[in-house]
């Protein structure tokens, strides 16, 4: 038996973030491909891989080379957005209807079957991030860098709300949908916030799928841009 470590072409799939895998190599057995059973990070597919003698393929591409950016809108008549990081169980999505949630393409659908019921969802980690006005009807749910004096790259003059993120996930809704579904108002929370803005439709386009996406950049991390569409 050998071993030995060989450069991986993923053809656009994420299932090593070193760029290699290990192969094992037995007398008269094909090679086997230590990990080869993990599914795609992105499109959530268990890849054929094939070894030759100094690198291993994957034959087919990932569909989604670059990640996914998922946009969704949600209404919001009352003019009252209700911020949390977990609005379940009056919002909740199909676990068994979508793809694993381990995969940016199970998140993704996560997204998108929320906003289906009125809650615009999305993961950000424990990243403990903010809605912050960047004008009349634009927002970005996002979270600061400080510099070496403790100061935020985002003014807290214009963060409306703080999201708590136990959940790793920000949940947002109108406020009289969410009560319309069950909600209970004297169930809200320190880490829940009520929110006044202009009635309307609001889109979300997340970021935190795309592949050139960096939770740990030195920068600000915008994980979502909100912005009102219609009145």
């Amino acid at each position: 038996m050998t071993i030995e470590r060989l450069p991986l072409h993923a053809n656009g799939h994420l299932i090593s973030r070193e760029g290699e895998v290990e192969v094992l190599r037995l007398d008269g057995r094909e090679p086997y491909v230590s990990g080869a059973a993990y599914s795609c990070a992105v499109c959530d597919r268990r890849p054929i891989l094939r070894v030759t003698d100094n690198s291993v393929h994957v034959e087919e591409p990932c569909p989604y080379p670059d990640g996914i950016t998922t946009t969704i809108t949600i209404d919001v008549p009352s003019g009252k957005l209700l911020i949390a990081d977990d609005l379940r169980p009056v919002f909740n999505w199909d676990g068994n209807a979508i793809a694993s949630y381990n995969s940016i393409l199970g998140q993704a659908q996560a997204v998108e079957a929320m906003a289906a019921v009125g809650c615009a969802y999305g993961w950000v980690g424990n990243s403990c991030p903010g809605l912050y006005r960047t004008g009349p009807d634009s927002y970005i749910i996002a979270t600061p860098r400080y510099d070496d004096d403790g100061n935020p790259s985002l003014s807290e003059d214009t963060r409306l709300a703080a999201i708590c993120t136990d959940l790793w996930a920000y949940s947002i809704a109108d406020l009289e949908h969410w009560k319309s579904q069950g909600g209970d108002s004297l169930a809200l929370g320190w880490s829940d916030t009520v929110v006044d803005v202009p009635p309307g439709t609001y889109r979300f386009i997340h970021h935190s799928g795309e592949r050139s996406f960096d939770s740990d950049s030195e920068e600000t991390v915008t994980f979502a841009h909100v912005e009102r569409i219609t009145c």
